[in-house]
C-alpha cells in the first residue's frame, strides 16, 4: 500500500553474483555484487522469451539505493511495475546493475585503476542473465540505460561493444568533456591547493577518517580521482589527474578523457559503424542542466546525424529540468526501448 510499498504486478529478484573478473580489483572492492532483476507481469505464466533492458546508476550511485523511498516519489522499479501493468507495452526484463567502487563509481570501464568492470557487464552478467532467465539472446534484443555517469556508461558501452548492445538511452549523459569536467578543473585545484597541499592524496587520507561526514566538497574530489582511475590510470594503477595545481590541463592526461569522451568517440571509425548499428538511441538532459548536460547530449545527437544515423532511429529531447529530479522519465525511456526491441 502506498506510500510504504505497492502490490507488484510483476516481481523483482535480487540476486548476488560472485563475480571471477573484479575479484583482486586494485581498490579492493566486493567481487561478489547485488543484481536486481525485474520480469514483468505473465514471466511466470508464459514462456514467452524476452528482450532485455540494463541500467546502471550515476556516480555514488550502487544497487541498494533503488530502494530508497522519499517523499511523494516512488522507486525506479516500481515506476517500471506501474507502467508495464497496465498492459500497452511491450514486455521487458530489465536488470539492474551494479558497478560502484569505494571511490564512488567505476564510469564502468576496464581500467588499471578501478576494475574490469565493462567486461564485468558485458562478459559475465549478460551471460549469466540469458542463462538464467528467458531472454532473447541477442544484442538486438538488449538495451543499455542510465542518468549522469549511468547514461555515460549507456552510450559508450554499446559503441565499444556492439556485440551485445543493440539499442540505448541515456539521461543527460557525461558528454563534451571540455565543457561538462574541464570547467571544473580550477575549482578543483583551489581545493586541493588550500587544504591539502595540491596532493588529492592528502584529500583520500583525511576522508579515509571521516567516515560519514563527508560534505558535498569531498564528493567532488572523490568524483574527480574516481573518474581519473577510470580514464587516466597507468597500467600499475597509479592514478594520474587531468590537470595541475593551477588548475591547467595536462595535455598527455587530457588527451586520454577525449578519447573516451562520447562525442570524440563518433569521430573513430569503429565506434561510428557501431553506432549505425544501433537500432534505438534516446538521448535526453535538462535544458538547465549544473554540468552543461544538456549541451553534451546536443552534441552527441549532432554526431550521430553527422555519421548518417538514420533520424527514426534517434530520439532526442530537452526538456525543461536540470541534472536532478528527472527520475520520472526512466520509465519513458524504457517504454520507448521495449517497442523497439521485440
Amino acid at each position: 500500500m502506498l506510500p510504504w510499498s505497492i502490490d507488484w504486478a510483476g516481481r523483482l529478484e535480487q540476486k548476488t553474483y560472485d563475480s571471477a573478473l573484479l575479484r583482486g580489483n586494485p581498490l579492493g572492492d566486493p567481487h561478489e555484487r547485488p543484481v536486481l532483476v525485474y520480469l514483468p507481469p505473465g514471466y511466470d505464466e508464459s514462456e514467452q522469451r524476452y528482450p532485455v533492458v540494463y541500467v546502471t546508476m550515476g556516480y555514488t550511485g550502487h544497487l541498494g539505493m533503488f530502494f530508497n523511498r522519499v517523499a511523494f516519489r516512488q522507486p525506479y522499479p516500481e515506476l517500471l511495475d506501474a507502467m508495464f501493468a497496465v498492459g500497452d507495452v511491450p514486455p521487458a526484463i530489465v536488470v539492474f546493475v551494479d558497478t560502484w567502487t569505494r571511490l564512488g563509481g567505476s564510469q564502468s570501464l576496464d581500467s588499471p585503476g578501478a576494475g574490469q568492470y565493462l567486461s564485468y557487464v558485458c562478459d559475465e552478467i549478460v551471460p549469466w542473465v540469458d542463462a538464467s532467465y528467458r531472454t532473447i539472446a541477442d544484442r538486438d534484443h538488449r538495451a543499455m540505460t542510465g542518468k549522469s555517469s549511468g547514461g555515460y556508461t549507456a552510450m559508450v558501452m554499446p559503441l565499444m561493444r556492439p556485440d551485445v548492445f543493440g539499442a540505448l538511452a541515456t539521461h543527460a549523459g557525461d558528454a563534451s568533456f571540455e565543457l561538462s569536467y574541464r570547467s571544473d578543473f580550477p575549482r578543483i585545484a583551489r581545493i586541493l591547493r588550500d587544504k591539502y597541499d595540491s596532493d588529492i592524496q592528502n584529500f583520500l587520507k583525511d576522508a579515509a577518517g571521516r567516515a560519514g561526514r563527508l560534505q558535498n566538497e569531498d564528493i567532488e574530489l572523490y568524483e574527480i580521482y574516481g573518474v581519473s582511475s577510470a580514464f587516466s590510470a597507468e597500467p600499475d594503477g597509479t592514478v594520474l589527474l587531468p590537470f595541475d595545481d593551477l588548475g591547467e590541463v595536462i595535455p598527455e592526461v587530457w588527451e586520454r578523457w577525449l578519447a573516451l569522451d562520447p562525442v570524440e568517440m563518433l569521430k573513430q571509425p569503429q565506434y561510428a559503424d557501431a553506432a549505425r548499428s544501433m537500432r534505438a538511441i534516446w538521448i535526453d538532459a535538462g535544458r538547465s542542466d549544473e554540468y552543461y548536460l544538456d549541451l553534451g547530449a546536443t552534441a552527441f545527437h549532432r554526431g550521430l546525424q553527422a555519421i548518417g544515423v538514420p533520424e527514426e532511429k534517434v530520439y532526442f529531447e530537452l526538456f525543461d529540468g536540470k541534472h536532478g529530479g528527472i527520475e520520472y522519465r526512466y520509465p519513458m525511456a524504457v517504454r520507448w526501448l521495449s517497442e523497439r526491441l521485440q
